[in-house]
């Protein structure tokens, strides 16, 4: 966990110039961004008392020195709390077990207009509506496949799938960068964020860029095989009692092609023989036969 509060100080000072924070800009810098004398300077801690915080043999360090190097280095929201997590891991309560409750189980039912499913720590995807299993077919697979992460970085046709894909992927290594800070000891996190490593370039290098990001809305560009392209905004949000889930809903704008393109994808997924279906309502265009979540 040190090697990590280091990694990430190192990467923020890396981003931030000296002119930023009133500091000369003139002079050789062997790395880019702020010296570590500098920002003790600005935090108004010592040198060495900065680089034994970097080197994670501070754990008694009080909040005021938290928020002097957070202001110092513009830490976000996000990423003040991420910076807490790294520095006090032994505040940090083991995981429970992943479920999802009755009440939001009966949430994803109603919200049967709108593609809703329930994603839980290390991505795992954990419940969803019919509407979201005929955008990503999250039904075909066994329980361990089912993982946004994995199938990001470790399925091809993703890459079809998600016309944003780097985007995509950028957001999935900050999400699990920010859930490995709240747990540094989840065993089955590591060996997928040592998976992930090991099989695919690009996570590898995003993974080590320590950019960390709450999942709350955004966008979300599908390449869907049977209706074509869906221009998705989505909204996740926290259920009040398990933080480590997020519901997720997916929306299109009023009177848009999207809308339209929902509308038919729901009453294809609700043909008793839609498998069929994928196979005789292809796009024009040349796709695989299902660049969604199937394995």
């Amino acid at each position: 966990m040190s090697h990590d509060l280091g990694e990430f100080l190192r990467s923020r000072r890396a981003r931030v110039r000296p002119e930023d924070v009133g500091l000369p800009a003139g002079g050789r810098r062997r790395v880019a961004g702020l010296r570590r004398e500098e920002l003790a300077l600005l935090a108004g801690v010592s040198v060495d008392y900065y680089v034994r915080l970097e080197q994670g043999r501070t754990p008694a360090v009080s909040d005021a020195v938290l928020d002097a190097v957070a202001r110092v280095l513009r830490l976000d929201e996000t990423e003040r709390s991420h910076l807490r997590n790294l520095v006090r891991p032994a505040r940090r309560r083991r995981p429970a077990s992943q479920r999802v409750r009755p009440g939001l189980s009966r949430l994803l039912e109603m919200a049967g207009d709108l593609p809703a499913f329930v994603m839980g720590r290390r991505s795992d995807i954990l419940a969803w509506n019919p509407l979201a299993d005929a955008v990503y077919d999250f039904s075909s697979m066994q329980p361990a496949e089912r993982n946004s992460a994995r199938h990001t970085f470790l399925r091809p046709e993703a890459r079809l799938f998600y016309r944003d894909w780097p985007a995509v992927a950028a957001d999935m290594v900050a999400f699990l960068r920010l859930d490995a800070g709240r747990y540094p000891d989840d065993a089955e996190l590591a060996a997928l964020i040592g998976e992930l490593s090991m099989k695919d370039d690009t996570f590898r290098t995003l993974w080590a860029e320590h950019t960390v990001l709450e999942k709350t809305y955004g966008a979300k560009l599908i390449n869907h095989p049977v209706v074509g392209e869906l221009d998705l905004a989505y909204e996740s949000l926290r259920p009040s009692g398990d933080p480590d889930l997020t519901l997720a809903m997916y929306t299109a704008a009023a009177g848009s092609p999207t809308e339209e393109r929902l509308r038919l994808l729901a009453s294809w997924a609700a043909s008793p023989d839609h498998d069929q279906h994928d196979h005789d309502q292809q796009p024009d265009h040349d796709q695989p036969a299902n660049p969604g979540f199937r394995a």
